[in-house]
């Protein structure tokens, strides 16, 4: 997949947010801004953004991806 397409699922999947993507084309980091974030713990952040990869990820197109995520308070301290 290229770094685009992630950005893109992402940032539709998880309407206004942010979404930061990089990678060589096999493992990819994702950094995740929402201001829905807010009050879910890391976990449920992390499924929040999985949710929008599943399919690419059944499917093979989309593996080893690591991700932080953010709320943009939370990003404006990082």
């Amino acid at each position: 997949m290229q770094l685009d397409e992630i950005k893109a699922l992402i940032e539709t999947g998880l309407p206004g947010s942010q979404a930061q993507v990089d990678g060589d084309g096999y493992h990819f980091q994702v950094v995740v801004t929402w201001d829905r974030f807010s009050g879910m713990s890391p976990v449920k952040r992390q499924q929040q953004v999985y949710g929008c990869l599943q399919a690419n990820i059944a499917s093979g197109a989309l593996h080893a991806i690591s991700m932080k995520t953010y709320t943009p308070d939370e990003q404006q301290r990082a």
